[in-house]
């Protein structure tokens, strides 16, 4: 790309410009270089640093890959707006899989509609939408796996298990 701008002779770099491509990696890199001590915080619940937030990231993108998930892989996301979320934004684009943000707010039709349409393998799923995950987690044969983003433990007879079923603590990605 940048290649094709600077044959054109009208095109000039602006001096404060980055020396490279504005991509999710490079961003997350760039805040765990610079401001790697910086604390960010979730509403009050969740607090790290970048450094932290940094590794919490890669936790999340080596569970989904030893789960089987491949670049290329659509991984959906139904959560509202949380620090799983923002780790999820970052971990499933850095594991080049493709991220699918669910919009929690629509009709479960057409909810399901979006899930059937982009054929997710894997969904992150906050425990507050189980209901809904229930009602069509049949009805959406692409996902083989689903990921509960909670911190609670689950015993091996509990009704979350299934044959697509992972448990897994968000804090640490057990």
């Amino acid at each position: 790309m940048t290649t094709i701008l600077n044959q054109h002779q009208d095109y000039q770099q602006a001096e404060e410009a980055y020396g490279f491509p504005l991509i999710i990696k490079q961003l997350l890199n760039r805040a765990k270089i610079a401001s790697k001590d910086q604390t960010i915080s979730y509403a009050d619940k969740v607090t790290y640093t970048y450094a932290e937030f940094f590794k919490r990231v890669n936790r999340l993108a080596n569970v989904l890959k030893n789960m089987g998930l491949q670049a290329g892989d659509v991984v959906a996301v139904m959560d509202w707006d949380s620090h799983r979320y923002l780790e999820a934004y970052f971990a499933v684009p850095m594991s080049g899989m493709i991220l699918q943000t669910v919009n929690v707010r629509l009709a479960e039709d057409k909810v399901l509609y979006t899930i059937n349409h982009s054929k997710p393998k894997a969904l992150l799923l906050n425990a507050e939408f189980e209901p809904m995950a229930k009602n069509y987690r049949h009805e959406a044969p692409s996902i083989e796996k689903i990921i509960w983003l909670d911190d609670t433990q689950y015993d091996e007879d509990d009704t979350k298990n299934d044959t697509k079923t992972e448990q897994t603590s968000m804090p640490d990605y057990a």
